[in-house]
């Protein structure tokens, strides 16, 4: 599918958040191309009049003064220097990113004013910033978190028909660790009935270990209104056999019930006692979460 790049400026560049571990999110680009089945994000493209099915990741808007608007901001007396995560709500390090570099200027800048960022990818791309990556590191904490929920090929190609193969995303880890960057595994999201058997969360668990990962965090789907009609859609297409598990299983929720989410924690937590990182302890699975407000700039 060809994608669309719309070429606009923005007003703002950093985005205060809510509800989650972090304050403020950065996304040089709005849209994604590549349209996973199971995006949180449809559901508040949904909530703005936009579109959440099919069409989109068929247009995705480039901010091209992003850099410039995130250097008056970052130049402000009143920024904190607190934690920005960069990709919360679109991929940073989508193909768009190789041509326009906005990624790569935003993260400069983040180094430059001592602002620690995060950043969430599926593209091995960041590999490409590497030796920014490393200066980074220097003045700042610096993570990168590869989201690799699963790697099995059919789930990864039906659910994920526009990102790179998950054994890219694995070389791409091992590539900043071997370099001294701290990156580690997004196992997210878990997909009941295709990604949360033992033997699915194991694969990940032990690649990610081989990789050198630092770090692993999981997370199950979120099928807000917008999301969840679009992945049932997608589902009973190509597994109609789990559909009515889901509607059960999400009936009138968007997440999981607590019991199911602890039975993958123990999971999750079992097999990375199996299979130790070097990094720090971090958060598995946590309990169902607060609402979460991704207002978007403009």
């Amino acid at each position: 599918m060809r994608t669309l790049f719309r070429e606009e400026p923005c007003r703002s560049a950093l985005n205060q958040v809510r509800g989650m571990a972090f304050s403020w999110s950065l996304n040089p680009y709005m849209g994604c191309a590549h349209r996973c089945t199971f995006c949180y994000v449809r559901a508040f493209e949904r909530r703005a009049d936009r579109p959440s099915d099919d069409r989109y990741g068929q247009s995705v808007r480039v901010k091209v003064n992003i850099a410039e608007v995130l250097a008056l901001e970052l130049a402000r007396a009143s920024w904190a220097r607190e934690e920005v995560v960069v990709g919360a709500a679109t991929d940073p390090y989508q193909p768009a990113e190789g041509r326009y570099r906005l990624t790569r200027a935003c993260i400069r800048l983040l180094a430059l004013h001592r602002t620690p960022f995060g950043i969430i990818t599926r593209g091995p791309l960041v590999v490409r910033d590497l030796d920014l990556l490393q200066e980074a590191a220097r003045r700042v904490p610096v993570s990168v978190n590869l989201s690799i929920p699963t790697l099995d090929e059919r789930v990864w190609r039906t659910t994920e028909p526009g990102t790179a193969p998950p054994r890219q995303r694995l070389r791409a880890l091992r590539t900043l660790r071997e370099a001294g960057v701290r990156a580690g595994v997004a196992m997210a999201p878990i997909l009941p009935g295709l990604s949360d058997s033992q033997e699915s969360m194991a694969d990940v668990v032990r690649a990610a270990r081989e990789a050198g990962a630092a770090f692993l965090w999981a997370d199950l789907v979120n099928l807000r209104p917008g999301t969840r009609e679009h992945f049932l859609g997608h589902l009973e297409r190509d597994w109609p056999e789990e559909t009515a598990r889901y509607r059960r299983l999400f009936a009138g929720r968007a997440y999981l019930p607590e019991s199911e989410r602890a039975v993958l924690r123990d999971r999750l937590s079992g097999l990375k006692r199996a299979f130790p990182l070097d990094g720090p302890r971090v958060p598995l699975i946590a309990p169902e979460p607060l609402p979460v407000q991704l207002a978007f700039p403009v």
